[in-house]
């Protein structure tokens, strides 16, 4: 993000992610990503997705019924080390209240992050230079810490029966988002999906999909940036992408 103008608005940004950023753990159904937090980061990924619980007092991070074996707090720690390290980088980070006690998570994350000046919690949109350094929450309905989010897909876009079905939706959402960027909420689309719920799709686990969606994806924003050469897709979020499909997505920016 070093070479990204501070005065270009987040909202403006072509941003890579991950879907359920920590869920390494629960077997094939349950697991979208196999990198853990820091080699994500490392990776160039800049927009984290959390499904939260809180659970006596504490917050923890789980994929529907399946503890990830991290508490929110140490997940916090870890996006700030690397902040603090990488202070030309910003991380946008999505808080989803998952399961029982949804009305404490944001009340237990307000309290955490009570008047830390490393972390964005207005639903001003601001500028690259103004979160250098900082971790940007991410507001949707039951979380209402941070800027302002918009998804492109519809509901139940993330069940597949046919790859080819799912590729035309994430163009069609892709080219969706490419037409909102730059204004008051952060455009969200996703390349994730999964087949598990049907009988004849159940072999479509959320590593099998991506085996097959995410070499395509990459062959499409290589197109894509060919022809839309100043474009903005706001951010991807992704099971289990690897190093070119990050780079692919960076590289509109430039």
């Amino acid at each position: 993000m070093e070479a990204i103008d501070d005065a270009k608005f987040i909202s403006d940004i072509t941003i890579p992610g991950t879907h359920d950023t920590m869920a390494l753990y629960g077997g094939p159904a349950a697991e979208c990503q196999v990198w853990d937090l820091w080699d994500q980061l490392r990776a160039g990924i800049r927009y984290l997705d959390l499904r939260v619980v809180a659970l006596e007092n504490k917050l923890y991070v789980v994929h529907g019924i399946v503890n990830q074996h991290k508490s929110f707090f140490a997940v916090l720690n870890m996006i700030k080390g690397f902040l603090s390290e990488f202070r030309n980088e910003t991380v946008l980070l999505r808080v989803k209240p998952e399961l029982f006690g949804k009305n404490n998570v944001e009340k237990q994350v307000s309290k955490m992050i009570n008047d830390d000046e490393t972390v964005w919690v207005k639903s001003d949109m601001p500028t690259m230079g103004k979160v250098r350094g900082k971790v940007v929450f991410i507001q949707k309905s039951s979380f209402r810490l941070g800027v302002p989010l918009l998804e492109t897909d519809n509901q139940g876009d993330y069940k597949v029966s046919l790859i080819a079905d799912k590729e035309k939706k994430i163009g069609k959402h892709l080219r969706q988002a490419s037409e909102q960027c730059g204004g008051n909420s952060v455009i969200l689309s996703y390349s994730s999906g999964t087949g598990i719920g049907k009988p004849l799709t159940m072999h479509l686990t959320p590593k099998k999909l991506a085996v097959k969606i995410n070499p395509w994806l990459a062959q499409y924003l290589g197109q894509f940036s060919i022809i839309h050469t100043k474009a903005c897709l706001g951010v991807v979020a992704m099971d289990f992408p690897g190093i070119d499909l990050i780079q692919r997505l960076i590289k509109i920016n430039h």
